[in-house]
């Protein structure tokens, strides 16, 4: 039987909530739901210069977007809050004293400018560049005049100096460190502030958290947290680095940075991005899913229940993999012709909204547009496409930029506004309005004129929509109805061009 888990997703709102910290929050949860344990959002906000409340609502928001609903957190809270790192100062300061009184950490007092001028020392003898550890070595009477002058202060950890540092990775095995390489870390800054460091490892203590799922490139700060764990006498969690995300070229980590395609399409690299441009959030967390793991090897679109129920560490991928976009706006489409009438009705409306300037409620009831609805469905990536295919419906009237055209190939001008007039007649003459009617129609005519159907249909669709390429034409003309049609195709007789024209 497996053992529920309890996990954690926890950003520092620093910026937007970018795509990879999604697919990170998504492969906790989805161990979470497997194992039938707790997933937790917890809010690393200690660096206050950084911090913007506007980032960390657009984070909750993504996340609600997305589906991954946390058990513990912000707005929900639980047993083991605060979950908001700024509110639990006391237990960093309780725990960096005690890591003092017990010789495992100590107080530096050096200044900023004393750490430059070592720094520039090093870089001129050629050392490594970093902490010497002169305070680590002071004498109690060295510490007490620093003291009584009043000297601010951090919290380093005493790192090993010898030796290696060796833990296990669920995805990579054992990995190792030699200690000579490891810093004394800052645990407690000098405002009473905690680094990451501290707070991460005190917090996943108290919150009984049993997986750290995190990007790889965190790696290297595990010895570091390894060794604060052997010095509070804390059982580590177990580690599990996920692979990199990398650009659609395969060349660099995803970063937050604008990100082109091969073929120099700019790629969205924030959640809210894909929200506003038209994906569907279970689209997004299918592709994430696949971004190092996979259902079989074969199986690419599958619900997120699916995903649940065989999602396991042991597929995870230790490569990494790349962010292919044009996968995700096919999969977005595949999704997008899963939903009912109904519900794709309701994804559009805010995108049709804004685009063609008429409030949702009215588009809501518009007939017209539900007709339409099925065709539009078919030829969308996402839902922000949808507008020009149906803005013919609600335009006063129609600018054919250009007239050329209204003149389908191998036609000519005069053959087109004859078969613009005649069509005008036949559809002004219907007396059932309906795409049966208007095909049946148009089609009789065809056979009447001598010419072929894309000499007709071709120059009508220009007339009604303003465009060679749009939805099938009768079904068009059906949505339009019968007075609009026939008002277009007359006024686009005059526009059409003379034969030197």
């Amino acid at each position: 039987m497996t053992t529920p888990a309890r996990v954690r997703f926890a950003p520092s709102p620093t910026g937007f909530f970018h795509i990879g910290g999604a697919r990170t929050a998504l492969f906790n949860w989805l161990y979470a739901r497997h194992t039938g344990g707790q997933f937790i959002l917890r809010i690393e906000d200690t660096d206050r210069k950084r911090f913007h409340p506007e980032a960390l609502q657009d984070l909750l928001d993504g996340l609600r977007w997305l589906g991954l609903d946390w058990d513990e957190g912000p707005e929900v809270g639980g047993d083991y809050g605060p979950y908001l790192q700024s509110e639990r100062l006391a237990m960093y300061q309780h725990w960096a004293d005690w890591l003092i009184e017990q010789g495992h950490a100590y107080r530096c007092y050096c200044t900023a400018d004393e750490l430059a001028q070592m720094r520039d020392e090093q870089r001129a003898t050629k050392q490594k560049i970093g902490y010497d550890r002169r305070c680590r070595y002071l004498t109690a009477e060295e510490r007490a005049q620093k003291e009584a002058e009043g000297k601010s202060w951090v919290v380093r950890l005493a790192m090993p100096t010898d030796g290696v540092t060796t833990f296990h990775d669920a995805i990579r095995g054992d990995i190792t460190f030699d200690n000579k390489e490891m810093q004394d870390a800052v645990l407690l800054k000098s405002d009473g502030w905690p680094t990451y460091h501290l707070a991460v490892v005190v917090d996943d203590h108290f919150m009984e958290i049993s997986h750290v799922m995190r990007g790889n490139e965190w790696i290297a700060t595990v010895p570091l947290r390894w060794q604060l764990y052997k010095a509070l006498g804390w059982e580590p969690p177990i580690f599990v680095h996920l692979p990199l995300i990398l650009k659609p070229d395969g060349k660099g980590k995803l970063s937050k940075r604008a990100v082109r395609s091969p073929d120099g399409e700019l790629i969205p690299v924030f959640v809210h991005e894909y929200r506003e441009r038209g994906y569907l959030p279970d689209a997004v967390v299918n592709f994430l899913t696949g971004i190092g793991w996979a259902l079989d090897g074969e199986t690419e679109i599958y619900d997120r229940e699916t995903a649940i129920k065989a999602f396991s560490i042991r597929g995870i991928q230790a490569s990494p993999g790349r962010f292919p976009a044009d996968k995700l706006a096919w999969m977005n489409s595949v999704y997008i012709r899963k939903l009912s009438t109904d519900a794709l009705l309701e994804a559009l409306l805010p995108f049709l909204s804004t685009d063609l300037g008429v409030d949702e409620e009215t588009l809501r009831q518009d007939a017209r547009l539900r007709l339409l609805l099925p065709d539009v469905q078919e030829r969308i990536k996402k839902l922000s496409d949808a507008a020009p295919w149906v803005e013919f419906l609600y335009a006063d009237a129609i600018t054919i930029e250009n007239p050329k055209d209204l003149i389908p190939r191998k036609t000519t001008p005069e053959q087109t506004i004859a078969g613009l007039t005649r069509s005008a007649e036949l559809l002004a003459g219907l007396e059932t309005w309906d795409e049966a009617s208007i095909e049946a129609g148009l089609r009789d005519l065809v056979g009447e004129t001598g010419l072929k159907a894309g000499q007709i249909f071709s120059p009508i669709r220009t007339a009604i929509t303003g465009k060679r390429v749009a939805l099938p034409l009768f079904i068009s003309l059906a949505a339009l109805g019968q007075a609009a049609s026939v008002e277009r195709i007359r006024a686009a007789i005059s526009q059409v061009p003379a034969a030197d024209g």
